[in-house]
C-alpha cells in the first residue's frame, strides 16, 4: 500500500520547489507590469494637465505615444492574469439641448402689447415691429 520512495518524495519536493519558484518569478513580473501601468498612467496625467495649460505639438506626441503604451501595456497584462478585456463605455457625443415644441393640442394664451401712440412721442417717427417672445 506504501509504494513510495524516499526517491519519490525527494523528487515530488524538488518539482513542488520549482513550481513555487516559477509562480514567484511570475507574480514578480506582474507586479512589475502593473507599477510600470501605474507609473504610465501617472505620466499621461501630468502631461494632460501640461497639454491642457499649454497646447504643445511635443506634448501631444507625448501623450500619444504614452497612450499607445499603455494599452499596449494594459493589454499584456490582462493577458496574463486572464482579465476579460472590458472597453471603457464612450459617452455619446454632446448634443445641444432644444426645447420641443409644446403640442397643438394646448390652448395658446397671446397677449400683444400695443404702443399707446401711432408713432414715436419723442421724434415723431413711426413705430416698427420688433419681435415676439415666448412663455
Amino acid at each position: 500500500m506504501n509504494d513510495i520512495s524516499s526517491d519519490d518524495i525527494f523528487l515530488l519536493k524538488q518539482r513542488l520547489a520549482e513550481q513555487e519558484a516559477l509562480i514567484h518569478a511570475l507574480q514578480e513580473k506582474l507586479s512589475n507590469r502593473e507599477r510600470e501601468i501605474d507609473h504610465l498612467q501617472a505620466q499621461l496625467d501630468k502631461l494632460r494637465r501640461m497639454n491642457f495649460g499649454s497646447r504643445s505639438e511635443k506634448v501631444s506626441r507625448r501623450i500619444a505615444q504614452m497612450e499607445a503604451d499603455l494599452n499596449r501595456l494594459q493589454k499584456e497584462s490582462d493577458t496574463l492574469t486572464g482579465r476579460v478585456y472590458d472597453p471603457a463605455v464612450q459617452r455619446p457625443l454632446r448634443q445641444t439641448r432644444t426645447r420641443k415644441p409644446f403640442p397643438e393640442s394646448l390652448p395658446r394664451d397671446e397677449k400683444r402689447l400695443l404702443p399707446a401712440a401711432p408713432c414715436c412721442p419723442n421724434c415723431g417717427g413711426s413705430l416698427s415691429y420688433l419681435g415676439e417672445d415666448t412663455a
